[in-house]
């Protein structure tokens, strides 16, 4: 039998999605599948637990199905943009931005307010939390732009994107999210740097940071309140955070077995926030090293190529997306593992959440449209086959 049948594409077939299936990385798109297979395995295992906390609810595995379905729209969002060109990915990604900015604008009079913070939208069923989605857009469109500002032609990129970032980081100060707006100021600052924006600019904004720092710390009575905790945990109610502690510290190597866990109970926001904690508990070291080598995978791998990117603006944009889903990741295993204040932030492709989902598989879906192995795509040199594949 020929060895082309091992591949649901002939060499030979120029559609639309053979083209994309021998030119996507594949590895990358297994890594952040399985990422979200374990996100729907641990759901099953959080969801009983969580449901505790609402007495409206009956059905032990309410989240769980719900997660299936945020998985699946997750699945779609990626696998739909990675087939986009890379003028597609400018557009859908300026769109997306819009309509997200437009959704914040109308969070303080339409916005849900859960723990003080209006953030999400209530849509029947669902709720939609626009932040999520301003992430991708902005950097794709901050790229965009400064790819622009390095032509030479007039086009005030900088300004355009520096603006739109501040703007961003208003609405969700309104919110008020400071976990958002530090993820977003601190990926935008990456591809501001990666841009190859002067030094003195970037000093500049440095030299700023202690002095907006400062700011937050005063203007925002609840983030002081999480920094008094974190540096003073004696003196303030550090139940969430130590209990997390204590179910990663009891799941040892290999776990307490599946669905024995048991400090998952004693947990708030276990399916969101501290996922990761449920899933140390009951599979132990071993899956918690799994799923910190799939992010790590993920982003090493995707720089990678996006640092042989021919052209500014993908290289730039691809970076920035990897940065993003890294550093979201990082964020949140530090804060389970009791390093950094808490941040309320999702754990990417993982933790329970439609918005999170959807927009993680549209971040990654952009990076995988970015970083397809198309004629032209990578720097003079790379070998590029017939069918857009990296020949040995």
């Amino acid at each position: 039998m020929s060895s082309s049948y091992a591949h649901p594409f002939s060499r030979s077939d120029r559609s639309l999605l053979a083209n994309w299936f021998w030119t996507v990385d594949r590895p990358l798109l297994i890594a952040a599948l399985v990422l979200m297979a374990i996100g729907v395995m641990l759901s099953f295992a959080s969801s009983p637990a969580a449901i505790n906390a609402d007495e409206s609810l009956t059905d032990p595995f309410h989240y769980a199905w719900r997660m299936i379905i945020f998985s699946g729209a997750g699945c779609v969002a990626m696998l739909a943009s990675s087939l986009l060109s890379m003028k597609g990915v400018r557009r859908l990604a300026v769109l997306t931005l819009g309509c997200a900015i437009i959704a914040m604008l109308l969070l303080p009079f339409v916005g849900s307010e859960v723990k003080g913070a209006a953030r999400w939208i209530n849509l029947g069923p669902f709720s939609l939390q626009p932040s999520e989605f301003a992430k991708p857009g902005l950097i794709v469109f901050a790229a965009w732009m400064f790819s622009e500002s390095g032509k030479g032609q007039g086009v005030p990129g900088v300004t355009l994107a520096v603006f739109t970032w501040f703007f961003v980081v208003l609405l969700l100060l309104i919110q008020p999210d400071i976990g958002q707006t530090l993820l977003i100021t601190t990926t935008f600052a990456a591809v501001f740097f990666m841009a190859g924006m002067p030094v003195k600019w970037i000093l500049g904004v440095a030299a700023l940071l202690p002095v907006a720092a400062a700011g937050l710390y005063f203007s925002f009575g609840h983030m002081r309140d999480r920094l008094n905790r974190f540096f003073s945990p004696e003196t303030a109610d550090t139940h969430q955070i130590d209990r997390a502690s204590e179910a990663i510290r009891a799941g040892g190597l290999v776990g307490r077995g599946i669905g024995e866990g048991v400090m998952k109970r004693h947990v708030p926001d276990l399916h969101t926030d501290f996922i990761y904690s449920v899933g140390a508990e009951e599979y132990g070291l071993v899956l918690s090293l799994i799923i910190i080598g799939l992010y790590a995978f993920i982003v090493l791998r995707g720089m990678k190529k996006a640092m042989k990117l021919a052209n500014p603006f993908a290289q730039t944009a691809a970076a920035g997306l990897f940065i993003l889903i890294g550093l979201q990741a990082c964020i949140n295993v530090a804060v389970n593992l009791s390093l950094i204040p808490t941040k309320g932030m999702t754990l990417p492709f993982i933790s329970y959440g439609g918005s999170s989902m959807v927009a993680m598989g549209l971040t990654m879906g952009f990076a995988l449209s970015l970083t397809r192995r198309v004629p032209g795509a990578y720097e003079p040199g790379t070998n590029i086959g017939v069918r857009g594949r990296i020949l040995p």
